[in-house]
């Protein structure tokens, strides 16, 4: 029988063994350990437990693809969520996570309910800031917000004073401070948002102890006493304070608010009532006769420009006189808009007469266009263009370069484009008939003396009537 013999290793050559295996199993397990982060880490919020640099990045960025969720609560306690999906929401990482590790590994990689694993890093995050605004316009707290109005002043009531309706705080946010502290919550991947805490309350700018709106009630109130004259020449329009306090609609803050529409009505009655501008202007001739002449000429309100300068006048809440602002003006006023210094061109006897203040001047014979060769002068309103010393008249230019006629003249008074009042040294005769047949282009022709005269006391503007009534 063989005996079977159990070798053992002596203690000593067995306590070398363990010695030199066991520090490369341990170096393996650290360093196994240090590419990964210790239990209860988290980074920008997520849990990156026991994962390496790529596989954290991963979960951050996927996390952010259909996990996260922002709850805004407001300051009565009411919740709305909004969650990456319904905005589109997308985060990728920027920041070294490899910096992180570190962290964590040269804090002795301790982990434990006590211990605060908590780390950011840079990322980049985009959203659909459309389908954004849309929720949020559409939060319960949004549309179901009681508003907060400053104190302000009622509007008119007949028989009564106006008064200040005090102001009321509610829960209406400031949308835009609202939708950019949403969009800061997100960018930095917050979970909870307390309206409450980020100043988005709509505050209350006047109350109704403010001074300066006191102030205005007591100005409004003396809005029965104010008037507003308008003068046009002899006569005046007078805008009552009773009127006047029928446009005020109250206050914003505090600028008086103005009813535009009825002082655009009032001043619009004005201009249909005083304007003269296209519209015929009844004229004593010389002659004798009372006739209407037609022209571009007259008194024309600028009625946007009125009815400003006239809403800014009753905010000031003083009586005074005003003349409107015009687009168009004429000579005057009182009477007749052309006054009573202007140049009449009698047509139909071939006169002319120059009134100077309502006096005649100078009158003289005239030859004007040529009726039977359709150069008839246009008869209407008119005023100076300009006057000019020694020009040539000239017709149409021909195809040799030449023109139809040149007539040098030495005083020249345009009032009809091309038509204008001249000397005419080459005619003999003036009056009568001379026009019907061998009239001017369409100009007065006038003897050079009484040219002279007329030159030296017409000036741009003055009123040009020409009329054919016998």
């Amino acid at each position: 029988m063989k005996k079977v013999w159990k070798k053992f290793l002596p203690a000593g050559l067995a306590i070398l063994w363990l010695a030199a295996v066991m520090p490369q199993a341990a170096l393996a397990a650290a360093k196994e350990e240090t590419d990964r982060f210790v239990h209860g880490t988290r980074v920008n919020n997520v849990s990156v437990s026991g994962m390496t640099i790529e596989e954290a990045r991963h979960q951050i960025e996927q996390y952010y693809k259909g996990y996260y969720t922002l709850k805004i609560q407001d300051a009565e306690g009411r919740e709305a969520s909004i969650k990456d999906t319904d905005i589109g929401y997308q985060l990728t990482v920027t920041g070294d996570l490899n910096e992180v590790l570190q962290q964590v590994n040269e804090n002795g990689r301790k982990s434990g309910p006590g211990e605060a694993n908590y780390y950011w890093v840079g990322v980049e995050t985009s959203f659909d800031e459309a389908k954004l605004q849309s929720i949020l316009a559409g939060l319960p707290f949004v549309t179901e917000a009681r508003p907060t109005t400053d104190a302000y002043i009622s509007p008119y009531e007949e028989g009564k004073e106006f008064s200040i309706i005090p102001e009321t705080v509610g829960t209406e946010l400031e949308m835009e401070r609202f939708a950019a502290v949403v969009k800061t919550a997100l960018n930095e991947q917050r979970t909870v948002l307390k309206l409450q805490e980020e100043d988005c309350y709509k505050k209350v700018r006047v109350s109704s102890t403010d001074e300066t709106l006191n102030r205005m009630l007591d100005t409004m109130n003396r809005f029965r006493e104010v008037t507003i004259t308008y003068s046009f020449g002899d006569r005046q329009e007078i805008l009552s304070g009773e009127e006047i306090a029928k446009w005020v609609k109250g206050t914003s803050g505090t600028d008086i608010q103005v009813d535009e529409a009825m002082a655009a009505a009032y001043v619009q009655r004005l201009s249909e009532t005083y304007d003269t501008y296209g519209r015929p202007h009844p004229f004593h001739t010389t002659a004798g006769n009372d006739i209407a002449v037609n022209g571009n000429y007259g008194w024309q309100i600028d009625q946007a420009a009125e009815t400003a300068a006239l809403v800014a006048a009753v905010k000031t809440c003083q009586s005074q006189t005003r003349e409107p602002a015009y687009v168009r003006t004429a000579a005057s006023r009182s009477g007749n808009d052309y006054g009573l210094t202007y140049v009449e061109v009698d047509l139909a006897n071939q006169h002319l007469y120059l009134y100077e203040n309502g006096t005649c001047i100078v009158e003289c014979p005239i030859v004007t266009g040529n009726v039977s060769r359709g150069h008839t002068t246009p008869e209407g309103l008119y005023t100076l263009n300009y006057k000019e010393r020694n020009r040539v008249l000239r017709g149409k230019k021909l195809a040799d370069g030449s023109y139809e006629y040149e007539s040098p003249v030495k005083y020249w008074m345009p009032f009809n484009g091309g038509i204008g009042l001249h000397d005419a040294n080459w005619r003999g005769k003036f009056g009568g008939t001379i026009y019907r047949t061998s009239g001017s282009h369409g100009c007065v022709n006038m003897p050079p003396q009484s040219a002279a005269v007329v030159y030296e006391h017409v000036y741009k503007g003055i009123p040009v009537i020409c009329h054919n009534n016998q």
